[in-house]
């Protein structure tokens, strides 16, 4: 009865979208493709839940693939293939190989997978792809953000949209650079208000005052120390007492950790002086957030061993007459008892406080507070309304505005379920959330401004964008337009060179425990497999490791499908976005539940037929790259790996890196020195049986350059294929076109070299390998 019910329910699903797509017949035919793919991202997500016995996922998947592959055709032919596909696949497990085979095979070039040529270059690639680091609005309602340029060294530069008739236009003045090393992530590197900006510039660290109108010049608030010792993030102008409130983190005082506060700035005045210390004592402060009558202060904190995501509180202060802040009152993790990780405060204009934490469900949820130490949750759902703070300034919820005063009754809010983002409007008097529907199935940040809520967003068909929605409009259409994108080229004429993923769900080492991967199967409009040939499969380990890969659109994947390789990018147990017992499953197990995660993946489509088992390879970057060498030392799936700025040994580590990470490896491994060794890869390098290849930045400081330098040295003492490539100027994680594209065109090659068995159609010249050349 259950299996009848459920095929029931999944059919009349898939009946209900095919009539929305019969109706919308007459949109736009590439906004049609971008909401069938949604809805077979959420059939997927559906049919994984495990009330669903493995037949039945199979039909469904099977219903996925076919929307995401023939997303033009007509309702009634799209559900009689959805039937035959899922009966085909009920019996028996199609390959990628096959499955990627079109009818018009005539057309296609028959060539070996990874030799295919493809129009997506690794100079287009690293030119292409600009960074986001934030966006506002000004006082006229224009948008403004910082977007990175690789182009240009990777470089951030303040842009304003185009005004009618004219065009976008940079803020930021030659010389300056809007980024701030705060936790060395950064984020909240600026704020508007009104038509003022205070922005951090990345080379001397210092804080800079700029108007949008008149004179543009940048004018110095914090004073120049010898280097950029003194940095700040995530601030607020406090309007009342014209001054700056933001954190700052102190390297000065050398040989000790860096110290962490909330100061307070004076827009006017002499630059030298010292901010006033409003908060201090604990290791860690960010989101101070000013109430709208200037009466009160919210912020987060958090100390030594946690991170912000394990356990941190949130606490309000009364600013007093002088300015100091006073009558502090801890709102949420006060209690040791509860272990909760509150963020993201945020206040109404009726002067109540909101927030995100993941108290009661172990998912973070919204909540209220009033004064009287009231807290209650708002709209209580196994979603994650928030991401772990990595950077300063994440923003996934805003009060909707009115005549320019933010509502206290109406929040634009986004959350994401199972590797699926929503948004919509949260009435709080009703608890009643009205959805907003879009294409886009990962959304990163928003905020609201009059009938406008601005997303930070993207999907398979859409790389990083700004999107405005108009979810007032008098048609009762939620129109929206993209405003900024992070590809500066031409998308469209790519697309029959991209790869749609789809969410599969695998099992792994561990009896009835599941975990999830974004599968990209090999696709190039211009050539075919020989028949019978399955893909080389390349696995990603996502960095993090407390992180997520979703499905937003990636040229730098699309480079690999594109000359025919298969793609997975992992989300092991640990990974966000399904709730804390799920990100937990990693304490203690960082080196064990990852790398058998990765390893059940691959294994995984080995089995159903997708890939090639013998031609396996795994790469990732930090926290990845740590799991890619682990993965090579403490198994034997791969065949070769290469580990970006990744770690080897966690003991030198430990004692190398930076405050804001320095006791993060307490939780995922354990303390004390046997710990640490028995997780270091460094350590088992007589399990290592397959080449590496290893790139690094020589000014990280989050993982110093040693940690390549040791696993390079003895592994090329062990006689196995083994290149470094190192790059001066580069920090953790690689900004500039040039290194971008080299690293690009050495990894693939690398890998076509060691294990492909096959000719790559790009002229490149190999970098030395050692034990090989």
């Amino acid at each position: 009865m259950l299996q009848h019910n459920s095929h029931n329910i999944i059919y009349m699903y898939i009946c209900r979208v095919c009539r929305e797509r019969e109706r919308e017949r007459e949109r736009e035919r590439e906004r049609e493709r971008e909401m069938s793919y949604v809805a077979a991202c959420r059939l997927s997500v559906v049919v994984s839940q495990p009330q669903i016995n493995p037949p039945l996922r199979s039909f469904w998947f099977g219903a996925a693939f076919h929307i995401l592959r023939n997303p033009f055709q007509p309702a009634p032919l799209c559900v009689y293939h959805l039937q035959a596909t899922g009966r085909a696949l009920a019996s028996t497990q199609p390959s990628g190989a096959s499955s990627s085979a079109s009818a018009n095979m005539g057309s296609k070039k028959v060539q070996p997978f990874g030799s295919w040529r493809s129009p997506l270059t690794a100079e287009l690639v690293s030119g292409a792809s600009l960074r986001l680091g934030g966006a506002a609005v000004d006082s006229d309602g224009h948008l403004l953000w910082v977007e990175g340029r690789p182009a240009e060294s990777g470089r951030s530069v303040l842009v304003r949209e185009a005004t009618k008739g004219g065009f976008m236009e940079d803020i930021t003045p030659k010389g300056f650079d809007v980024r701030t090393t705060v936790h060395e992530y950064g984020g909240g590197a600026f704020t508007i208000a009104g038509d003022t900006i205070i922005f951090s510039n990345y080379g001397d660290q210092r804080l800079y005052q700029q108007t949008l109108k008149g004179d543009r010049s940048p004018v110095a608030l914090t004073p120049a120390y010898d280097g950029p010792v003194v940095r700040y993030a995530d601030g607020r102008v406090d309007l009342k007492f014209n001054r700056y409130i933001t954190v700052r983190e102190d390297h000065r005082k050398v040989g000790k950790e860096a110290s962490n506060e909330i100061v307070a700035i004076q827009l006017e005045g002499d630059p030298n002086t010292e901010p006033m210390i409003l908060v201090e004592g604990n290791d860690f402060y960010s989101f101070p957030r000013i109430s709208p009558d200037g009466e009160k202060l919210a912020w987060i904190e958090w100390s030594h061993p946690n991170m912000p995501w394990d356990s941190a509180a949130l606490w309000v202060g009364q600013i007093s007459v002088d300015g100091t802040v006073i009558n502090k009152v801890c709102v949420a993790g006060g209690d040791q008892t509860i272990i909760q990780a509150p963020t993201e405060p945020c206040w109404s204009s009726k002067n109540k406080l909101l927030f995100v934490s993941d108290k009661d469900n172990g998912f973070w949820n919204l909540y209220q507070w009033v004064e009287g130490n009231n807290v209650q949750p708002l709209y209580p759902l196994d979603a994650e309304f928030t991401r772990p703070a990595w950077n300063f300034g994440n923003s996934s919820f805003s009060f909707i505005e009115t005549d320019g005063v933010p509502s206290g009754s109406q929040v634009a809010c986004t959350y994401r379920q199972r590797g699926i983002s929503y948004l919509g409007i949260l009435d709080l008097s009703t608890n009643h959330f009205s959805p907003i529907q879009t294409p886009f199935t990962t959304i990163y940040n928003l905020f609201a401004r009059e009938q406008y809520v601005y997303i930070t967003a993207g999907s398979p068909t859409y790389s990083i964008c700004i999107v405005k929605i108009n979810w007032k409009n008098s048609t009762g259409k939620n129109e929206f337009s993209v405003v900024w994108s992070s590809d500066s080229i031409d998308i469209a004429k790519f697309q029959p060179y991209f790869s749609t993923p789809t969410v599969i769900q695998f099992p792994t080492k561990v009896t009835g425990q599941t975990a999830f991967a974004n599968f990209y199967p090999p696709r190039n409009a211009d050539f075919m497999q020989p028949e019978e040939e399955k893909p080389p499969l390349l696995v990603r380990s996502h960095g993090g490791p407390t992180s997520e890969a979703d499905a937003t659109l990636q040229l730098s994947i699309q480079y690999w499908t594109s000359r025919g390789w298969a793609f997975a990018d992992v989300n092991y147990g640990g990974s966000t976005g399904y709730g804390r017992p799920y990100r937990e499953r990693l304490y203690g197990n960082w080196g064990v539940v990852d790398v058998n995660d990765c390893c059940s993946c691959a294994e995984y489509l080995v089995a159903t037929g997708e890939v090639d088992g013998q031609r396996l390879c795994i790469d990732g970057r930090s926290a990845g790259g740590y799991t890619t060498l682990a993965t090579l030392v403490f198994s034997h799936t791969f065949k070769a790996g290469a580990s970006l700025y990744g770690l080897c040994d966690l003991s030198v580590f430990q004692e190398d890196t930076h405050k804001f990470e320095s006791h993060y490896i307490d939780s995922l491994v354990g303390k004390g020195e046997l710990a640490l060794r028995e997780r270091s890869p460094i350590n088992f390098l007589e399990n290592l049986t397959c080449p590496v290849i290893l790139f690094q930045g020589l000014e990280d400081k989050v993982v110093l350059p040693n940690q390549a330098e040791m696993i390079y040295k003895a592994v090329k003492a062990k006689g196995i294929p083994v290149a470094l490539i190192e790059f001066e100027g580069e920090q953790h994680g690689f900004r500039k076109a040039e290194n971008i594209r080299y690293t690009l065109e050495q990894e693939m090659l690398f890998f076509a070299r060691l294990v492909g068995g096959f000719e790559v159609a790009d002229d490149i010249t190999p970098v030395h390998v050692d034990n090989l050349d």
